[in-house]
C-alpha cells in the first residue's frame, strides 16, 4: 500500500500533506514554491510509493467555481499528463484555510509564526487529506 498525497494548490506557494504507508494518518509535509511543484512531485514519487494524489477544489460558499478554480483545473490537467499512472482525486476545500488558521492559532505559537502562510498552507493540505481519508471505507 502506498501513501496518499494531498495538495493545497496556490499560485505562489503550494501546501503538501501525506499519509503514512498504511493510509491512516495525515501529516503536513511541506510548502513549496508552486513554480517547482512538478519537480518536487516527480522527485517525491521516485522515492515513495504514492497510490493517489488528492487536490483541493476551490469553490465559493454557494458551491460555484471560484476565481482560482480554473487555475487549479489547469494544474490538475497538467498533473494527469505529467504523472499519468497515479490516480488524481478532487475534494472540496471550502473552509480549509480558515480551519487551518484556527488550528495554528490554537497551537499557542507566537503571533509571527501563526501568520506564517507556509505553515497555514501545509496545515490546509493536511485538512484536505484528512477530509478525504474520512470518505474512504474502513
Amino acid at each position: 500500500m502506498g501513501r496518499i498525497l494531498a495538495i493545497d494548490y496556490g499560485t505562489k506557494k503550494t501546501g503538501i500533506a501525506v499519509t503514512d504507508p498504511l493510509q491512516i494518518v495525515a501529516s503536513p509535509l511541506d510548502t513549496i514554491p508552486t513554480h517547482i511543484l512538478f519537480e518536487f512531485l516527480k522527485k517525491y514519487i521516485t522515492t515513495e510509493v504514492v497510490d493517489s494524489i488528492v487536490v483541493g477544489d476551490p469553490r465559493r460558499l454557494n458551491g460555484e467555481m471560484s476565481e482560482t478554480t480554473h487555475l487549479t483545473n489547469q494544474f490538475v490537467n497538467k498533473l494527469k499528463k505529467e504523472i499519468p499512472l497515479i490516480k488524481i482525486v478532487r475534494i472540496d476545500e471550502r473552509f480549509t484555510s480558515k480551519i487551518a488558521e484556527r488550528t495554528v492559532a490554537a497551537m499557542g505559537l507566537p503571533k509571527m509564526k501563526r501568520q506564517n502562510k507556509t505553515l497555514i498552507d501545509k496545515v490546509s493540505a493536511t485538512i484536505i487529506l484528512q477530509d478525504y481519508l474520512s470518505t474512504l471505507p474502513i
